[in-house]
């Protein structure tokens, strides 16, 4: 339960910033020299380390021309800036303790690792929330280089007899058509990690994919973080819903996600990698799972809306084609039916807001062209002209802009 973006050089960044804003402050002076800026970083951390077993230590730094910026920065003071850091440590080691369900007394001993957990501040605060005086005897700093040593061993498939297990904080996927967003890595699934799906285009002749790799507990790509956007060139043109694209996702032990995207028949590929240097701190992604708990019943409804949607344009576009090109061999009226249905219910499809009824809708039209894909199919098998009666996709991606290059969606 950890804050991976917390550590000991936040109690430094902390005693710079406040060097910095007083320095700004007495001279008139922002510091951008490297020199200054080393300096200061240097001077912080022996501060950090002297108030360790001192009441009090002084910095003194030249800032420019005769000026020199001096302070006594006293422990008292310093433990009142750093107690945000140490409160954000604790409610991790409180959240763990849930997690295990343990409570302080259930606890045999409390191990201080880490250079910064010599801290006066730190073991007093530790010892408040256990209830009891920590264990100080290693070396807080050879504890973690020999951590970082078991670490590197089993990844190396040095040492098998030990596992250490990281997971996904939250889902990860790709935007599909009308904004929705296709999950293919669940939340909490173990690291390292491997998931595949198949995916097809929405437009005929279609060369081109654009793929936003999202990540997220919200059904739309609207309440969802984009890591990255890649595409897919050189796809061969088709009909829509005839090319297969496998995208792969693989998270490896370090963390990082590489997406893939390969066209079966051409084998085109392009992938992007991306590295957690700007992870989600542990807040964002409990108000995240929160959002997605609370709204979830209208983003599924939101999600099945948008699958409904572009199915029954898929569907009409292909009758379209149908109509077009074997509607002379139906009935003057019937072909007029269907010619009035398919623009009435593309009006109805922007109206409608139940997944469920538009639904139905698409399924009764599929009924009323029955006829005509079976006169259809007879007349292309007499010519041996397979052209007709391609699947559409189930779930497809958002329509492809006038440069030919597009989004795709769901299972093929």
């Amino acid at each position: 339960n950890g804050d991976t973006h917390l550590g000991g050089d936040d109690f430094d960044h902390a005693l710079i910033d406040l060097f910095t804003r007083e320095i700004r402050e007495q001279f008139s002076l922002d510091i951008t020299t490297p020199t200054i800026k080393q300096q200061l970083r240097t001077l912080s951390e022996n501060i950090k380390v002297r108030l360790s077993d001192r009441d009090s230590a002084r910095i003194e730094i030249a800032v420019g021309a005769e000026r020199v910026y001096r302070r006594l920065v006293t422990r008292a003071e310093f433990e009142t800036i750093i107690a945000p850091l140490v409160d954000r440590t604790i409610e991790a080691c409180s959240r763990a303790m849930k997690t295990a369900k343990l409570t302080p007394e259930g606890i045999q001993q409390v191990v201080l690792v880490g250079g910064s957990t010599r801290v006066p501040f730190v073991r007093r605060r530790v010892a408040e929330v256990f209830q009891r005086q920590p264990y100080t005897a290693l070396n807080p700093e050879q504890v973690v280089a020999l951590g970082a040593g078991v670490q590197a061993s089993l990844l190396a498939g040095v040492q098998r007899d030990i596992l250490l297990l990281d997971v996904t904080p939250l889902s990860l996927g790709i935007e599909t058509l009308g904004g929705a967003m296709g999950k293919l890595i669940p939340a909490n699934t173990r690291v390292p990690c491997r998931a595949s799906e198949t995916f097809t285009t929405f437009k005929d002749g279609q060369t081109n994919v654009k793929i936003n790799v999202l990540q997220g507990e919200r059904e739309l790509v609207k309440d969802c973080r984009s890591l990255g956007v890649f595409e897919l060139q050189g796809v061969p043109p088709m009909p829509a819903g005839i090319p297969k694209i496998d995208v792969t996702f693989l998270i490896d032990q370090n963390g990082i996600l590489n997406v893939s995207a390969t066209e079966r028949r051409s084998a085109q590929t392009a992938s992007v990698q991306i590295i957690p240097s700007h992870g989600l701190t542990r807040d964002e992604v409990r108000r995240m799972q929160a959002e997605a708990l609370e709204h979830a019943r209208e983003d599924m409804t939101a999600h099945h809306l948008i699958d409904v949607r572009t199915t029954l344009e898929f569907d009409l576009h292909k009758a379209e084609q149908v109509v077009e090109r074997y509607g002379h061999l139906l009935d003057a009226p019937q072909r007029h039916a269907i010619i009035i249905e398919i623009q009435a219910l593309r009006e109805f499809a922007k109206a409608c807001t139940d997944p469920h009824v538009l639904n139905d809708r698409r399924e009764a039209f599929n009924r009323m062209t029955i006829p005509l894909a079976e006169l259809a199919i007879t007349a292309a098998l007499s010519s041996e002209d397979g052209a007709v009666g391609q699947e559409p996709a189930r779930r497809v991606g958002r329509e492809a802009p006038e440069n030919n290059s597009g989004g795709f969606g769901g299972p093929a």
